[in-house]
């Protein structure tokens, strides 16, 4: 099919090729918005939710008191008994609550920037994003000497601060994946020797604390934490899904996007910003957790088998890795708990050694 488009003298001339959209449900939201779901990816992320449930009940039901299922599930109904009331209301769900929208803020944040980028290494935890915000909660930690507050302010500002620099830096008419991708690493290089000189400068005990922040965990979150979390992801959601659309139509080329109508630098700048805010959010939260968010929209995607971006099924995948790694994180050398970052970090340096591989084998094709 071919779009046409009206010239100076009233005819009409052919335009660039509409692209090629999912078959699937179409969902009005309000009376302007429309949004697409393609019936695999509702089934993914279908599946990918009763696998969340499913992880999140092992998780409350695991541990040095065990729960079986069923009592998990009365105790979230508010019918259990008083001893598996407290383990799992108020000892276990919050945590679980923290990682599944971390997990969840990871995989939509990776999923933005891997369809802007258009490039599976486009994830902030690589381009350096992840080490901008680790920096501001770093000065704030053992420079400035901020609470907890503070100390996740820092990890907000850093993160948007580093964005906004490489997004200047990678700017030529425009943002192109691969450019944003080499600056991106390239700041965080050397946001990693600024972490690095802050930690040989620090005091042993500052040390200690920023190097247990700097591994990525879930150890200690409770309420407090979920809170202002839940509420940010909460509103970034929506941002990010009634953009979902032009996302799509975006990796047909910017030149496609912008004959269809599509205010792409526009769109690409309030994309890349609600993707820094998640990002930087989930960091503030946890600390830095590597290889979420460039594994999550991956699954996703190969899961749902979709040309374009699965924004749902991500985070959704990004709450199943997390949480799983998780609980492997308390289980594996129990009773000693490992930072959750240790467990990612391990799985996902595997997996970036297979990506990597595959996109050179796909290359020499």
């Amino acid at each position: 099919m071919t779009v046409t488009a009206p010239t100076a003298e009233g005819p009409t001339a052919p335009a660039a090729p509409a692209p090629v959209l999912i078959p699937g449900i179409r969902v009005r939201v309000g009376s302007s918005v429309r949004l697409r779901i393609a019936p695999r990816s509702a089934w993914t992320g279908l599946g990918l939710l009763a696998a969340l449930i499913a992880v999140a009940v092992t998780t409350l039901g695991t541990g040095d008191f065990q729960v079986s299922p069923a009592d998990v599930v009365r105790a979230l109904a508010g019918q259990g008994t008083q001893a598996t009331d407290y383990v799992v209301n108020t000892l276990r769900l919050p945590r679980l609550l923290v990682g599944i929208v971390v997990g969840a803020a990871l995989g939509l944040s990776g999923a933005v920037f891997q369809s802007l980028a258009r490039n599976p290494l486009g994830s902030p935890d690589l381009i350096g994003f992840e080490t901008g915000a680790a920096t501001g909660a770093l000065l704030q930690i053992l420079v400035f000497g901020g609470g907890a507050f503070a100390v996740a302010a820092g990890a907000v500002g850093g993160g948007f601060a580093t964005a906004l620099v490489v997004y200047l830096l990678a700017y030529r008419r425009g943002v192109h994946g691969y450019r944003l991708i080499v600056v991106g690493i390239a700041a965080g290089a050397l946001l990693s020797s600024v972490n690095a000189y802050l930690m040989t400068e620090a005091s042993i005990d500052e040390a200690h604390a920023a190097s247990v922040w700097l591994t990525g965990s879930l150890n200690g979150r409770g309420w407090t934490q979920l809170g202002p979390a839940a509420l940010a992801v909460g509103l970034l959601l929506p941002v990010v899904l009634v953009l979902g659309r032009h996302l799509r139509i975006m990796e047909t080329g910017d030149a496609a996007a912008k004959a269809l109508g599509v205010p792409v630098e526009r769109s690409r700048l309030v994309l890349v910003v609600v993707a820094v805010l998640l990002s930087a959010v989930a960091t503030a939260t946890a600390g830095p957790i590597g290889f979420v968010a460039l594994a999550a929209p991956q699954l996703a995607r190969r899961l749902a088998r979709a040309p374009g971006v699965t924004l749902l099924p991500s985070a959704l995948m990004g709450a199943v890795l997390l949480c799983l790694a998780d609980l492997a994180a308390q289980r594996v050398l129990a009773p000693v708990q490992l930072p959750v970052g240790i467990m990612t970090a391990a799985i996902g340096g595997v997996y970036l050694v297979w990506l990597l591989t595959h996109e050179w084998r796909a290359g020499r094709r």
